[in-house]
């Protein structure tokens, strides 16, 4: 199945808050387009920023956690929090100071929402039938090097396909999996994207059939319970944010 994405570079977005309209009236979309947008611009265009200096990120980051666990390492020389923030299991709740002029840029408030009134808009405009649209951000994978792409909200896209019940190969029925249909195409988006001076916040996936369009699509039906994970006993060992709200 070929993959046809269109990286979109874009004029600077700025902290503390900047209207990103005219860059989505500006992308060039039709029916059946996925629209994979960072978080580090949606949460500017929101507000969701502090100055450096104002406050401690520290602060910011439990504020922004439903868990959180300062960690150094071994040699002193690297010091991050791990935390659960809007379900997600991620450094420093997502909270970025790379390409943000001096300011802490926090993820959007409600992603899912973002996501549902940037598609609202674009489908009004363009007078669209299928769109999809992703909120990515950057994410490190357990003992192992490098980030990859995540999503964090959406609209417009299942994230997931159920095969509980389907035969493999030898007619063994599959009991517990379910194939996350998103995150390896936000993770394509993002490895377009760059991570440092590329200016490219935007990527669009174009005629791509694997993914079903919905209008009622969340990350609800995506996330799972702390409690239901697997990692769940990594996860207890983080714990709940004294300023979570």
């Amino acid at each position: 199945m070929k993959l046809n994405f269109t990286p979109v570079k874009t004029r600077i977005v700025h902290p503390p808050q900047d209207d990103i309209t005219d860059i989505l009236d500006s992308l060039k979309i039709k029916d059946g387009d996925i629209i994979f947008i960072t978080s580090k611009i949606l949460g500017i265009a929101e507000g969701r920023t502090a100055k450096i200096g104002t406050v401690a990120k520290e602060t910011l980051i439990e504020q922004e956690s439903e868990r959180y666990l300062p960690y150094v390492n071994e040699t002193g020389d690297f010091h991050v929090n791990l935390t659960v923030t809007q379900n997600v299991l991620i450094p420093a709740a997502g909270i970025d100071e790379s390409n943000a002029d001096g300011y802490y840029v926090m993820w959007p408030k409600h992603p899912d929402a973002t996501c549902r009134t940037i598609r609202h808009y674009l489908m009004d405009k363009h007078h669209l039938t299928q769109l999809g649209v992703v909120a990515t951000d950057s994410h490190t994978t357990p003992l192992r090097w490098g980030v990859t792409g995540i999503a964090i909200g959406l609209a417009g896209v299942e994230p997931l396909r159920d095969i509980r019940g389907e035969p493999d190969l030898f007619g063994r029925l599959m009991h517990l999996t379910k194939v996350d249909l998103i995150d390896p195409l936000t993770s394509m988006a993002v490895l377009l994207m760059g991570e440092s001076n590329e200016c490219t916040p935007i990527v669009i996936l174009h005629d791509y059939q694997g993914i079903p369009f919905s209008d009622h699509a969340s990350m609800d039906e995506f996330k799972i319970s702390p409690s239901e994970d697997i990692y769940q006993p990594l996860i207890k060992a983080l714990p709940k944010s004294s300023k979570s709200k």
